[in-house]
């Protein structure tokens, strides 16, 4: 099982870290995460069965499953801004690995997504190259999945005009990737996000917002700014269909029904894409929101009764994980709850094992990204 990560205090260089655990894993591929510590191990029924929180990530391993962790380099320090990494593993063994790079972030429109690529039983990776890139204009958090199809997705998003509502979703797809260098896409295609039921379901959130923490409003000059903003969003088409974003991998809940997990920054809550025919159309979920706002970047498994869970990054208070369940097959969420894991506002990662237990990837600290979790 392949991890790549930014190491902590720099976005300029990208890592790998290897974790081997015994047994087949299911395809999904955990991605996108930092540095070392300790670890949780959850049961299907979402249930924390072990916790070792100052236990070192090797230590960890080694002590649940008699396995190993090593980490290298997939390339060497860069001037530029790299990061939101994401890897899988290809048919035959090797690994391919996506993040971006650029002089910024959204607000730079020279942000392209690269990969790199480490062949089967090869003792390093490529050099970095092109996996995507929308002329003058910023690629951001690039997600790679393989489907049980074996065809290889690219997920990205693009800000139109450098904010966080404008953004737009885009995906390639091919089965054309067994060669050295980057894939050659088959398909590109936008992914138009039309939320279910969102005006009604967000706007009954807004007026809940105003009750419960009209005070927080009151001396929160951004918080009351940020309020006013969604109102005017959740009112138009545009302001609902745009600004949506990609971040973790999709899960599969059938043989053709893939999930994909995507956010917004603007209304600060996430939704749940499906496909049942390949990505030639997709249907969506209400929202997964809550009255503190910030949960974001949804990572789901789906737990032995049926039901499915999202993990999420909390980017408001009370700085803890986030969960919601959906009893419907992901279509309507409860609402999200804070768990009782530390989070800094940084994304999570969840993989379920062949044994039906979830292994959850995050970094359990309410500030900094020095820490990981495994």
């Amino acid at each position: 099982m392949g991890i790549a990560f930014t190491p902590r205090h720099t976005h300029r260089t990208a890592m790998r870290l290897k974790i081997n655990l015994p047994g087949p894993f299911c395809p999904n591929r955990i991605h996108g995460i930092r540095e070392d510590s300790a670890g949780i191990v959850l049961g299907s029924d979402g249930k924390v069965e072990q916790k070792m929180t100052s236990t070192p990530i090797a230590v960890l391993i080694c002590a649940l499953s008699a396995g190993s962790f090593t980490t290298e380099q997939i390339f060497p320090h860069h001037p530029l801004h790299n990061h939101s990494s994401s890897i899988v593993e290809l048919p035959g063994g090797d690994l391919l690995a996506a993040w971006y790079r650029g002089s910024g972030e959204g607000d730079a429109d020279d942000v392209q997504i690269m990969g790199a690529r480490k062949s089967s039983g090869a003792e390093q990776w490529s050099d970095p190259f092109i996996l995507a890139d929308t002329p003058d204009h910023p690629d951001l958090n690039p997600v790679l999945f393989l489907d049980p199809r074996q065809r290889l997705w690219l997920f990205y998003s693009t800000p139109l005009d450098n904010s966080i509502s404008g953004v737009l979703i885009k995906y390639c797809l091919t089965r054309k990737y067994g060669n050295e260098g980057p894939p050659e896409w088959e398909q590109q295609n936008v992914l138009h996000c039309r939320p279910r039921n969102f005006e009604q379901s967000y706007g009954d959130l807004l007026k809940e917002i105003d009750a419960e923490r009209a005070e927080d409003i009151a001396q929160n000059p951004k918080l009351r700014a940020i309020c006013e903003q969604q109102k005017e969003l959740v009112r138009t088409k545009i302001g609902r269909r745009l600004g949506w974003m990609t971040r973790t991998p999709p899960v599969t809940l059938s043989e053709n029904r893939m999930m994909l997990g995507v956010y917004s920054d603007a209304f600060a809550c996430s939704i749940a894409a499906f496909t049942e025919d390949g990505g030639r159309t997709w249907t969506f979920s209400e929202p997964i929101q809550a009255v503190h706002l910030g949960c974001i970047q949804p990572a789901f498994a789906q737990r032995s009764d049926g039901a499915l869970i999202a993990y999420m990054r909390d980017n408001g208070k009370p700085k803890q994980i986030r969960v919601a369940e959906s009893q419907d097959n992901g279509v309507t969420w409860s609402c999200a709850i804070p768990s009782d894991i530390p989070n800094p506002g940084s994304s999570v990662a969840l993989l379920t094992l062949r044994s039906g237990a979830w292994l959850l990837v995050c970094n359990d600290l309410k500030k900094g990204r020095h820490r990981l979790t495994a």
